[in-house]
């Protein structure tokens, strides 16, 4: 906390209060400004003449009106961003610990002291990545996923309470206890920080974050500004580095009408999605406002801002109002928490006051009249399909060869059951997008209540599970009677994890595995998450959908997504009657009245009495000691990795890119789950062979995602999706060709042929490329598979970030130009025309492609530097080895 006040702008909130930054100080008209400009500005008035925050950046930010981002030299122009702590899950949450266990050993290389490297800002680390469904349907599933989950990550789960020995600042929520999001939503944030300065006087300020995962914007919900950003990014933050951002662009949607019965939360967050995608908010923060937020429950707020990374906003925020304080005593939250909410944000002009709209670059209005019941799918969150039309969509998608799906005889528990495509494979109730949301999740248990007082059953074929993301949840689901008719139906406690919606979703039952495959059937999954990419959710499962908990239900009692529900039975009843959907469906009063009497703050309060805890199986962990990791090279989990091996205290001139090849040519929509994928390892890939190798056997494999913390398997994994589409491969899958040979191989093996030959990489791209999860190992695989930069039509924001952060240079084509307008095939040689202090940031360098035949293509493409910080993290080799030279100078000075 800055003792220095350069606008005068220090205050009291009054007697017994703490001091805040009086954001009236340096801007009269705050009414005008959005709110997310009024936190960011507070952000930089309350560290302004600290040394790293300057008197302009306030300037800056207290002029901000709209167009400012598209005014002349304000790409050039960086906001620094200190965020209050950072928030990580364990899937980048290790790789994250790994970093830091490695920069101080390369602190001891570098003649500095090792402690040094420790987190400046407090950090949480939720573990909620790593819990799978391997048993299901049944009363033990929950003991026996954690005991599984405990078998397999005994030892990443090591490091991780080391690193809560060895770090200062750092928290660690064991696993079993909920999801990273939902725990931060319902116990973390304070929405109102109150912190020492220097000088032991308290001071209140915006609570803010920043997180290893996308779905961090969740807690914007909250009217707590907060986003994803790479692992390597927050390991930035976590050792005192600011966020540098250009001149915000901020977009206003305007709420008016109320939602209709039978539309839910998630119905109005997949609308939101189709809409925001489509108009194009990719960088931009998104702020909600309008009447119509009156209405609107906190939890269906945060589900909202939890899809942002699904429609491309750095953040979705809502407004602080008599909403945000019901739901923090909802929560448990204590009452001098609830009222220094309010009195701040009054004081500061954050609490949103009916009938007046701040002025924003672009307003949006959206009618909640207007939300009917949907999913999204098969393939992307924004492509949504409403439910009467969901059985056109499959069928387009997946045409059938005559007038439909030819069936296939399953025998499951017992019975013969018909398989096709179009069936439901997978039905979950997963995520902490909608398992936040008590309406949604009490309207689901509802449904199965009324489904069992019909006589209907779920298909033995279908894998059903239930894996919230908080301990309250089935707390009050048991206190309202739902927690049995859903695991009456299948929807038995499988775990407190993220599970299915991030591939976590285990082994179908053979029978049913057995059958897709020998039939090539186009199975469905129906999850309540938040996304459904091409080969996220199962290697078997082609067809996913997204759907809010009581369809969850209702799709697995169908047994098919090949149906329109809104005219077709769900089955016969006991009565051997037809049971259609309406039937089953309860009505808002009485979804309104269940969650009156079941949630309650005490619930919430005694759910995580004990979240730092841990049961029996954490506490039994055994632990290294000391500040200095001790590697084991016979680890296939954790390794020491190679990013700062050789660091010299100095960086090196940029090199040139000259006769680089092309490792891949793909095409638009390419996710962080095609480049670096968290799911099964195939024991034929390059990953599964290394770890057969080294003594592991198939059935111990684990996941990519699980194996984030060793490098040898992860740049293996690098672009092994099943599902890429790699245009100089005759094949669907991690495969490319050698060149100038042409010699078919995989995109791992071609990489080490040409380390081994000294020719740089390069990956050519169409449009959003690295859309999806913030997974930093996006950026690190491509960076030791040898790649020198991605030259694409557009980047979504945190894997650019990303790329940049690993020293990748991120190229964009001209407005207008591709690879397919300007002829490029992939297979020429490339020559970047970079001078050896780096690009211009925002600037444009000259691209020669040579054919064999030495035919040339020239082109300019912009590069995607945005500021001169990022060119200085280029320049050094990505943003660590910046941090760690600056440490390194600091600690011997």
């Amino acid at each position: 906390m800055s003792l220095n006040d350069p606008f005068g702008a220090r205050s009291s909130l009054g007697p017994g209060l703490p001091d805040y930054y009086k954001l009236s100080a340096v801007r009269s008209d705050l009414d005008h400004l959005p709110v997310t400009i009024k936190i960011l500005l507070e952000n930089v008035l309350r560290h302004a003449g600290g040394g790293i925050v300057r008197e302009e950046d306030v300037a800056t930010l207290a002029a901000w009106k709209p167009g400012a981002a598209a005014a002349p030299g304000a790409g050039e122009i960086e906001i620094p961003f200190m965020p209050a702590r950072v928030i990580l899950q364990d899937f980048t949450g290790v790789p994250a610990v790994v970093d830091l266990a490695a920069m101080r050993d390369a602190m001891a290389e570098l003649g500095g002291d090792p402690s040094r490297v420790n987190p400046l800002v407090p950090a949480d680390l939720v573990i909620d990545h790593s819990v799978q469904i391997d048993r299901y349907g049944t009363t033990d599933s929950l003991a026996y996923n954690v005991e599984r989950e405990y078998g397999r990550n005994g030892e990443r789960y090591q490091l991780l309470r080391w690193a809560q020995t060895a770090f200062g600042d750092l928290r660690v929520v064991p696993p079993g206890t909920g999801i990273v999001h939902q725990v931060n939503l319902e116990y973390l944030a304070s929405v109102v920080a109150r912190r020492a300065d220097a000088e032991g006087r308290m001071v209140a300020f915006p609570d803010t974050l920043v997180g290893t995962d996308s779905h961090t914007t969740m807690i914007n919900g909250l009217g707590v500004l907060g986003y994803g950003v790479g692992g390597i990014e927050a390991e930035a933050v976590l050792l005192g580095q600011p966020l540098y951002q250009p001149v915000p662009k901020v977009i206003g949607v305007r709420l008016t009408g109320e939602l209709p019965e039978g539309a839910t939360a998630t119905d109005l967050v997949l609308l939101v999605t189709q809409t925001l995608r489509s108009y194009g908010v990719v960088g931009a923060f998104v702020e909600f406002g309008g009447d119509g937020l009156a209405g609107l429950a906190l939890a269906d707020r945060a589900t909202i801002s939890n899809m942002s990374p699904e429609f491309g906003p750095t953040a979705t925020l809502f407004p602080i109002d008599d909403e945000t304080l019901a739901y923090l005593r909802l929560t448990g939250r204590a009452p001098e928490q609830v009222a220094l909410v309010e009195r701040y944000a009054k004081e500061q002009g954050l609490w949103r006051v009916p009938g007046t709209t701040a002025e924003f670059d672009a307003l949006l209005t959206l009618d909640l009249a207007s939300v009917e019941p949907s999913l999204a799918g098969p393939r992307r969150p924004q492509d949504r399909v409403a439910l009467r039309d969901l059985q056109s969509n499959f069928r387009g998608a997946y045409p059938p060869a005559a007038d439909q799906y030819p069936a296939v005889q399953v025998e499951a528990a017992g019975r013969t059951v018909d398989v096709s495509s179009g069936s439901v494979a997978i039905a979950a109730i997963t995520s902490c997008t909608n398992t936040s949301n008590p309406t949604v999740m009490i309207a689901a248990g509802l449904l199965a209540r009324n489904a069992l007082a019909r006589g209907l059953t779920v298909p033995p074929t279908v894998k059903t599970s239930l894996a919230p993301g908080s301990r309250a949840v089935t707390a009050y689901l048991e206190g309202a009677g739902l927690l049995a008719p859903l695991a009456e139906l299948g929807f038995a406690l499988a775990g407190y994890g993220c599970t299915t919606c991030i591939g976590n979703s285990g082994p179908l039952d053979a029978p049913v595995a057995k059958a897709i495959e020998e039939n090539d059937l186009v199975v469905a999954a129906v999850l309540s998450g938040n996304r459904n990419f091409e080969g996220r959710i199962h290697p078997l499962v082609r067809a996913s959908y997204l759907a809010s908990p009581p369809l969850v239900v209702a799709f697995a009692l169908a047994g098919t997504v090949d149906i329109d529900l809104t005219t077709s039975p769900l089955g016969l009843g006991s009565d051997g009657q037809p049971v259609f959907l309406i039937d089953l469906w309860p009505s808002a009063a009485e979804v309104r009245a269940t969650v009156g009497s079941a949630v309650s703050g005490e619930l919430f309060r005694a759910a995580y009495a004990s979240v730092f805890e841990g049961g029996p199986e954490w506490k039994a962990l055994d632990i290294p000691v000391g500040d200095r990791y001790r590697w084991d090279g016979s680890s296939t989990y954790v390794a020491l990795p190679p990013f700062f091996v050789g660091l010299g205290a100095e960086p090196d001139a940029v090199a040139p890119i000259a006769g680089a090849r092309v490792l891949a040519l793909l095409g638009d929509s390419v996710t962080t789950d095609h480049i670096s994928p968290a799911g099964s390892i195939s024991a034929t890939s390059p990953a599964g062979k290394w770890l057969q190798e080294h003594g592991v056997p198939p059935l111990e494999f684990n996941s990519y995602g699980a194996r984030r913390g060793h490098h040898e398997v992860m740049m293996r994994g690098t672009f092994a999706n099943i599902r890429l589409h790699n245009a100089l491969a005759g094949q669907e899958g991690p495969y490319t060709v050698h060149l100038p040979d042409g010699e078919p191989t995989t995109i791992f093996d071609a990489a080490m042929q040409y380390a081994a030959e000294d020719v740089p990489l390069i990956i050519i791209a169409g449009k959003e490329y690295g859309s999806g999860s913030s997974r930093d190992w996006a950026a690190k695989g491509p960076r030791l598979l040898g790649i020198r930069a991605v030259i694409a039509e557009s980047f979504e924001r945190i894997h650019r970030s990303n790329l940049v952060g690993m020293g990748i240079l991120p190229l964009q084509f001209l407005p207008g130009e591709s690879a397919a307008t300007l002829g490029l095939t992939g297979r020429e040689s490339y020559t970047v025309d970079l001078p050896a202090g780096g690009p211009v940031p925002r600037g444009r360098v000259n691209v020669v492609a040579r054919g064999d035949d030495g035919t040339e293509h020239r082109f300019e493409a912009t590069v995607r530097l945005d500021g001169p910080i990022e060119l200085d993290y280029y320049r050094q080799g990505g943003i660590l080895p910046a941090v760690l030279r600056r440490i390194a100078r600091e600690s011997m000075a």
